[in-house]
This record gives C-alpha cells, structure tokens and sequence, in this order.
C-alpha cells in the first residue's frame, strides 16, 4: 500500500476500503464502508485522529480509507456510457474497429424507429442484433424480457444465451464517465445489502420516497426506476457530492444497481417539506422567533451556494426540509447548475422565476435571490400559494410592470421591506445572500421581527 503524500486536514471526510479492528485503546475500530472525520494528525504521518459518525474518537490507519471527494465529472457521468443514440449502422462498425471478441455498444434502430441495435465484435466482424420493444419491456429472443437497456446487457454480459458471445467491453461514448466507477472511485458508493427500505413517505413521477435503515442510521432513500430519469438524478447527486452545510440535505450515498434501479439515500428530515410544515402549524404554533430562523436557515444555505458559484433555480418552500430539531435545510437540486450555464424554462415555477430567468433564461444568484423573497413571503404567509387571486398567465405581464405582492397578514415591515428588495426587477440591484444574512442577523439581535 503507498504512503501518505499529503496531510488531509481537519474535517475531511473519508470512507474505509477495508476492515479495522484496532491492536491497541487508542484505535478507533471500523468497518469497510463507514464514513469517518480527520479531526487532526499523529506523530506518526501514517494515522490519523478520527472521529465516527456517532462521535467516538481513536487512531486510524490512513492506508485503510480513502478520502471522498467531489464527483466532478457530473455533465459526464452516464448510467449507460455504452448507448450511442443514434447512429448508423456502419458508424457503429467504425466505432468497433479494431475488432475485439465482446467489444459492444447499443445504439437506436435505424430501420425500426422506437426500437434499439445490440452491436458486438466476434471474431473479427460485427452482428447487429435487434431490441425489440414490446408492452413496456425489451427483449432480444422474445424469450428473455427485461424493463431496461441495462438489464439486458447485464444479462449478456453474464452469459452469452444465444449471442455470438457474452458481452465483455463496452465501447464508450467519446468523454463520457461510468456513473457507477465514478461513484465508488470517490467514495460515495453505499452497498445495497446494508440498506433496509421500511416504509413510502412520498411518489413522485421518477419513484418512491421511502425511509430506510442504513447501517443503523434513519435515512431517506429516493428510489429510481427508469432510464432516462435515473440519468437526471446522477447529474444531482454528483452536484450534492460537492456540497457540504448544515442548512443543506446532505446526501449519504449512491446505490446503483446492475439492474438499473439508482438509490440516492440521504439524511432523514423528519417534519417533512417547509410548506407543508407551515401549513399544518400556523401561527398558534409558529412565533416571529420561528419564522425568522426558518429566514435565516434557508439565506444561510443559500449564501454558502453562492460563495461556491452553484444557482440552485428552483429555490421555493416545497423544495426545504425540516428536521427533528426544527432546522430547515434546502434540498432538490435537480436543476442545480454551476453559475454559467443554461437551461430549459419549460419546467420552471412561474410564480418562483425571476423575471429575467423566465424572458432570457439568465440564471444567477440574484434570480435564486428573487425566488427568496417568494420564499420569505410564503413563511410568513404560513405556506400560502405565492400571487393569491391572480391567474397565472397574468402574473409575469403584471410583475414586469413593477407588481410587487402586498406584505402577509402580520408580517413585521422589516421583512417585508426584504421582500421588496429581493423583488427588485434589475437583478444587479437585488441584494446578494451575504447581505442578506447580516440583514437578518441584525434583525434577529435586535428582535425586530417582533
């Protein structure tokens, strides 16, 4: 095992490749797979002091762990690096030059438009073997069916079953990363077999949401059927990799399976989603103290994203949870970008757009700043739908003119007035996470909210 180049710095999190029992009272035993915290260096540069996820303390040998680290690659990353889209049949024989036995790639049918091609390499020519899509499921030899691209070719890739050969090699898709290699390489593959699913808490239109036990610890798991789906869910769990907050879902882990199910388990929040919380307590049960915390959890989350250049554009009480201890934390980054890049606007929650996000799909911290103060107001409303009475198609025409919503019933005037600056039409004169963080502090150390 190779020595220890660099020194990881307190608050590095790794994850242990192997088992360690301990030889003296100092070690901190672990299991392969436990994610542990440097907390500071030995004398010795090989161990480190480290701390478990229940807090226990010892010694650990640095050769047993790897650190986690960001996944990069996100744009990249594929759940299926073997399918071409579509491409001809001869340039799909190129792509398979020089030949190999089991070299392979699926592309999209060209004579059968809605089905696929299985291409692969056996001595030295290439056999095209027809998907074929039938009542929801694929099927090769209409004897074996499968839900997936990629449950067939794990199945091929196992045995051969009447192919020419079972498939050995994919051929790559040109800069594309294996989601699954990239996930284990940097430290954020959980194994399926710790993973107990007890109970459904939510569907959505990708699967279910369900609580589940992992190694002990109470987490929430979004479980992922489909293809198409399962790939927008690895480009956000590779974003929530690079994340790291308090007042952020933190994401524990990755579970890709070969049959193409994706597990994307993260931490438990037990009082569910900020809309529905406000909802449900109202203001018999919900202070100016309350509130304001809420204000402040959510700016602080929001200002750390923006210190580290990530827009979130889809920032609304719906996509905020609450935890045990009553501390929001901001989750769903779908459509979480690095701070330069496009987007689609079909998807987007008119009432929560900035209105320059919605005519040039200019997207920026002060667009998610704009979705803030729709926020601000939703809490303070106790959860109510943003521009009440005013049909939706008239809300953008109206808002361009300089439509500002009044202030809640009983809403302090100081957080109103944080409101209106939040709605500033120019993005550039919107106040930044920063400032508004201090804004809120102020208020809170005065208690002006009252």
């Amino acid at each position: 095992m190779s020595g220890i180049q660099t020194t990881w710095p307190p608050g590095t999190e790794c994850v242990a490749k192997y088992n360690f029992q301990g030889t003296t009272e100092q070690d901190l035993p672990f299991s392969k797979g436990d994610v542990l915290t440097i907390i500071g260096v030995t004398k010795d540069p090989n161990w480190y002091k480290a701390k478990n996820t229940v807090g226990r303390e010892g010694t650990i040998p640095a050769n047993y762990v790897q650190k986690r680290e960001g996944v990069k690659s996100g744009g990249k990353l594929s759940l299926m690096p073997w399918f071409h889209g579509k491409i001809t049949r001869e340039q799909a024989e190129r792509l398979l030059y020089p030949p190999e036995t089991g070299l392979f790639l699926v592309r999209e049918s060209t004579n059968y438009p809605g089905d696929y091609t299985l291409c692969v390499s056996c001595e030295g020519k290439v056999e095209h073997y027809r998907i074929i899509y039938h009542n929801g499921k694929l099927s090769i030899d209409e004897e074996e069916y499968f839900n997936n691209l990629m449950q067939l070719v794990e199945h091929y890739t196992r045995d051969a079953d009447g192919l020419c050969t079972r498939l050995i090699k994919p051929k790559l898709v040109e800069g594309t990363v294996a989601a699954q290699d990239e996930f284990s390489r940097s430290g954020w593959a959980l194994n399926r077999k710790e993973l107990k699913l007890l109970q459904t808490i939510g569907k959505g239109e990708f699967g279910d949401v369900m609580v589940g036990d992992y190694r002990g610890t109470k987490v929430a798991v979004k479980c992922i059927k489909h293809d198409a789906t399962a790939q927008a869910f690895i480009a956000e769990a590779s974003v929530m990799t690079q994340l790291r907050h308090n007042n952020l879902v933190q994401l524990l882990g990755v579970i890709l399976e070969e049959k193409g199910s994706l597990y994307i388990v993260t931490e438990y929040m037990a009082k569910g989603s900020l809309v529905e919380y406000l909802r449900s307590r109202g203001r018999t049960v919900l202070g100016g103290d309350c509130l304001l915390k809420f204000s402040l959890d959510v700016c602080e989350a929001m200002e750390y994203l923006e210190a580290n250049n990530f827009v979130h554009r889809d920032l609304a009480a719906r996509n905020v949870l609450v935890s045990e201890d009553n501390i929001a934390k901001v989750s769903d980054f779908g459509l979480t970008k690095e701070a330069s890049s496009t987007q689609d606007t079909a998807k987007l929650p008119v009432k929560w757009t900035s209105p320059e996000a919605l005519r040039e799909k200019k997207f920026s911290t002060k667009s998610d700043v704009w979705s803030y103060g729709i926020l601000l107001w939703e809490i303070y409303s106790f959860g109510r739908v943003p521009y009440p009475r005013i049909p939706l198609k008239e809300v953008v025409p109206r808002v361009e003119k300089g439509y500002k919503m009044d202030a809640p019933d009983g809403c302090p005037p100081v957080m109103y007035d944080i409101m209106k600056q939040c709605w500033t039409l120019d993005p550039v004169l919107r106040p930044s996470f920063r400032m508004l963080r201090e804004k809120l502090q102020h208020i809170m150390a005065k208690e002006l909210y009252l």
